[in-house]
């Protein structure tokens, strides 16, 4: 059971990049994607269900920004959409897939660097998040979590931690918050593989070079329960697709 998660960035535009090329190598059995920038105006899934997948979406209500979208291999039992509270729901941040033994949860979470007032957006969502997934934990089966947290929880997830101690995306709320989610019960896939392996991000600014330097943070992440967790054999990133300015992330769960 492979899982991918990756921001596209537009996916209108990274479908224009050969995405669907770099899906049909990859293979995953669920793919989530955000910050697909839907808007109103439906998007050709065709190429995806060509490969063999069922398409779920969640686009914001506002065009060309923020949604998500699974895609998978395998019926779900159940599809919900959003979160039922309007203010996340209408900017497309949840998507859940039921399936026999565990769950799917796809997220986009905000960035908070735009301006002060959509950090304390920010902030307020991650707070709401842990409280609506820890009643999931009581409802659902083995949870995965997986998406653009747009949060990094260690100094060594982003190059520079000296300098962004207080930088929307490592806060001390931020990074508190990221520990108490997964004390809550919760693996970080890539760190139980890779430990404390330094240099491994998934998001690089478009600015200055920084993919190319490897200058970047690591805020695409995919969380397992406890539950799951003795059944991840493999996880870690896939810097070679550079449909985006982040890279994939991915988990692989054995029976």
């Amino acid at each position: 059971m492979k899982i991918i998660t990756y921001n596209v960035n537009g996916l209108r535009s990274a479908l224009s990049k050969g995405l669907l090329d770099w899906v049909r190598e990859a293979d995953p059995d669920v793919l989530c994607l955000q910050e697909i920038k839907a808007g109103t105006a439906p998007l050709d899934v065709s190429g995806f269900e060509a490969l063999g997948y069922q398409a779920y979406l969640h686009p914001a209500a506002k065009p060309g920004y923020s949604g998500v979208a699974t895609f998978t291999k395998l019926t779900p039992k159940a599809v919900v959409v959003g979160c039922g509270t309007e203010c996340y729901d209408s900017e497309g941040r949840v998507l859940r897939l039921d399936f026999d033994d565990f769950s799917v949860l796809n997220t986009y979470m905000p960035s908070g660097t735009s301006r002060p007032e959509r950090q304390a957006f920010k902030i307020g969502w991650l707070h709401f998040f842990r409280a609506y997934v820890r009643e999931l934990q009581a409802t659902v089966p083995g949870l995965v979590i997986g998406g653009d947290f747009n949060c990094c929880q260690r100094d060594i997830d982003l190059h520079n931690a000296k300098a962004n101690q207080n930088s929307p995306g490592f806060t001390p709320e931020e990074r508190a918050w990221f520990a108490d989610l997964l004390a809550d019960g919760y693996t970080d896939a890539f760190r139980h593989h890779h430990g404390d392996a330094v240099g491994h991000y998934s998001w690089w600014t478009f600015r200055s070079g920084a993919r190319a330097r490897n200058v970047g943070w690591r805020l695409d992440h995919l969380l397992v329960d406890s539950g799951l967790q003795p059944r991840i054999t493999a996880a870690g990133h896939l810097p070679d697709a550079v449909h985006s300015d982040h890279c994939p992330v991915f988990v692989e769960l054995g029976e």
